[in-house]
């Protein structure tokens, strides 16, 4: 069954365009896009009038690509055209980052917005998402990243920071309150919808969401008392609760993707 969600507030033109694109992938590389969906602040629920489209896609190579003692190239990248920016990943690449503990891979997997893809490899790649993602390594990887962006806010006070680190810091908290989950929705209102937050956070959040979504340039300023505090205290928490440890024993892990990968490159 074929994959497409698009919400109606997409332009249509813009849309049309990465559809072309990805199909011009297809067919000049020789490749099987199996799953294209939007990863950026329009699939986390927190998008500007001016927001880039950010398709990211998964493609498999033929099998005599893979059979061929020349390595070729594990990205495929468009040239940047205006608010377009479309680029993937051959499945291999996406399934070593997914054991390494990166959480792209998983971000993709649960996009709200998908322009392509078949039902039974994204339910499949899921499914195995969940059986080898490493929660303290995902977490881990949320931490890096929020704070990195936490940083940036303090050096330049740039407002759209907040979120890039928000939405960090609130897939931490949701990590902590499903302590048998790895795999965290990425669109933030589910976030925040399926943890429990204080109605001040959530009315704070809700008011800088609304601004961003009506102004093109959201400037500098200062953060909300709730959203600071809360992002601070997701960072701090986070620390203890996923601790780095030692490489854990990855076999099981690898033997799984390796079994998936042979499968979906024989397709």
């Amino acid at each position: 069954m074929a994959l497409r969600a698009i919400p109606a507030s997409m332009d249509p033109t813009v849309v049309g365009s990465i559809d072309f694109e990805l199909d011009r992938v297809e067919r000049e590389h020789r490749v099987s896009v199996r799953l294209a969906i939007e990863s950026g602040s329009r699939a986390w629920g927190f998008p500007s009038p001016d927001s880039d489209y950010d398709c990211r896609f998964v493609y498999v190579a033929s099998l005599d690509t893979y059979l061929s003692p020349w390595r070729t190239r594990d990205v495929i990248e468009t040239p940047l055209t205006g608010l377009l920016d479309v680029n993937g990943w051959d499945l291999a690449k996406a399934l070593r980052l997914l054991v390494a503990g990166n959480a792209v891979l998983i971000e993709w997997l649960m996009s709200p917005i998908v322009y392509r893809g078949d039902t039974r490899f994204r339910d499949d790649l899921r499914a195995l998402a969940d059986e080898v993602a490493d929660r303290d390594r995902v977490a881990r990887h949320y931490l890096h990243l929020g704070a990195k962006q936490w940083e940036l806010f303090d050096r330049n006070r740039s407002l759209k920071k907040v979120f890039y680190s928000l939405r960090p810091a609130m897939a931490l908290r949701w990590l902590r309150q499903h302590p048998g989950a790895a795999v965290a929705p990425m669109h933030l209102p589910t976030l925040m919808d399926e943890c429990d937050l204080p109605a001040e956070l959530v009315a704070s959040v809700a008011e800088l969401t609304e601004l961003k979504s009506r102004t093109r340039e959201m400037g500098s300023g200062t953060v909300p008392a709730p959203i600071a505090a809360f992002i601070e205290a997701e960072f701090d928490l986070a620390t203890d609760a996923f601790p780095k440890t030692a490489d854990p024993d990855l076999d099981r892990a690898r033997s799984l993707t390796a079994e998936f990968f042979r499968a979906e490159a024989q397709q």
